[in-house]
């Protein structure tokens, strides 16, 4: 696989995320149970009591076109989507369930010829469902 990130509605139907996130920052989530805490006698033991484990993304793209932060924008705007992407703890692609937590493109204008109106950044993460 050449791409960082692949996204669509199924795992069979999946296509690359263009152009590749500027930024990647890959992140494990241990979820609790609610009756998780710290014990209140003398040692105060941690009993984290994990249910699960899920993975986040935190993704930024820079200077993109309109239409190429369109593209990203619309790739990850769905309730739940799937997404093949490189694991740090798997060492290699793995394909999970995810929704995308807020976006956020501010856009910048260049008084350049050659460059135009740009999105400074294209920001989003995308937790595992």
């Amino acid at each position: 696989m050449s791409n960082l990130l692949y996204v669509g509605p199924s795992p069979s139907d999946l296509a690359p995320v263009s152009p590749t996130p500027a930024e990647y920052a890959w992140t494990k989530q241990d979820i609790s149970d609610p009756e998780a805490g710290r014990t209140h006698d003398p040692d105060n033991t941690m009993w984290k009591m994990q249910t699960s484990k899920k993975r986040k993304l935190n993704l930024s793209w820079k200077l993109l076109t309109a239409d190429q932060a369109s593209a990203v924008l619309r790739a990850f705007d769905h309730e739940y989507f799937y997404v093949r992407f490189w694991d740090a703890i798997e060492n290699g692609y793995i394909t999970r369930q995810f929704y995308a937590g807020d976006m956020s493109a501010p856009l910048q204008w260049f008084d350049l010829p050659s460059l135009g109106t740009r999105f400074a950044n294209v920001s989003f993460n995308i937790i595992e469902r």
